[in-house]
């Protein structure tokens, strides 16, 4: 609270990046005292090579003396050529996970939430597959099963993108959905879709990577987070983790190592994107910490 009894903090963060220019630091953290803000965390990184600034700022903001929707700064960072996303920090990002039958990723996303660990609501659970439906239920989550019948998976996408809709979904969470998103939905998509990917990509994309990594007879298998796009496997990148493997591995032994690479790589990933500390640019991403 404030000190004044009129009016209340807010907690506002910026992610903002553009063209290299001297004094944009300067610029930003004045702008934001001059205003009446109080800066709690700030953080930025120059990309040598393109000359690109990103900066991650986050600040207490009260209504006597900053909008607390973030507009103001926005204009103001605008005009310094930047493109700026704020967001509100109290804000309850509402989440929906899409899952087939694998339940891993599902259960270790859920525990966390429960725990508290996750700034966020899920407020649905959708499926392809009945599998998981006295799991979701069980927490207490509303299940919706959306069949993907071949030649009907547009039906199918046009029903999902209807009730995100519906439930204002802000992020889907595709914790082993094992179904790829179309272009189509992901075009008409309001929303950001995180993807756990249960292999160190670029290497071994697609179908079954723990089969194509037995064959190949690497050392290291890994799990990779990142945002869907309506390329295959090759989204930005958020998070990745690696485990070693031998010849004496099996590819049941590379399933089961993997899956707790996935549980964790996921996990973090989800936490980083609702802190708002990812900026995307790009096809990479950069990750402020």
């Amino acid at each position: 609270m404030s000190s004044d009894n009129n009016t209340t903090d807010t907690t506002l963060v910026a992610l903002l990046h553009g063209h290299d220019q001297p004094g944009l630091v300067a610029k930003t953290s004045g702008w934001i005292y001059e205003n009446g803000g109080n800066i709690l965390h700030a953080d930025q990184h120059r990309d040598m090579q393109a000359e690109i600034f990103f900066q991650r700022i986050e600040w207490t903001a009260t209504a006597k003396g900053l909008a607390s929707d973030g507009s103001l700064f926005r204009r103001f960072a605008e005009s310094l050529g930047m493109n700026v996303h704020v967001a509100d920090a109290s804000h309850r990002t509402r989440v929906a996970i899409f899952v087939s039958k694998f339940d891993h990723c599902f259960h270790d996303l859920v525990l966390r939430w429960k725990s508290g660990d996750y700034p966020c609501d899920i407020i649905a659970v959708v499926s392809n597959h009945r599998d998981l439906e006295p799991a979701a239920k069980g927490y207490g989550l509303p299940y919706y099963h959306i069949p993907v019948t071949a030649g009907a998976k547009a039906a199918a996408e046009s029903a999902q993108l209807d009730l995100m809709a519906k439930l204002g979904v802000e992020l889907v969470i595709m914790a082993r959905y094992m179904q790829v998103l179309s272009a189509d939905f992901l075009g008409k998509a309001a929303f950001p879709v995180i993807n756990i990917h249960h292999s160190f990509l670029p290497a071994f994309a697609g179908g079954k990577p723990y089969h194509q990594a037995h064959t190949r007879g690497v050392k290291l298998i890994g799990a990779t987070a990142h945002y869907a796009t309506p390329v295959l496997d090759d989204g930005p990148i958020i998070q990745q983790d690696v485990a070693r493997v031998t010849h004496r591995h099996s590819v049941g032994d590379l399933i089961r190592k993997g899956r707790d690479l996935e549980k964790i790589v996921l996990a973090q990933a989800v936490r980083w994107h609702l802190d708002h500390r990812v900026l995307i640019y790009g096809n990479k991403t950069v990750v402020f910490d």
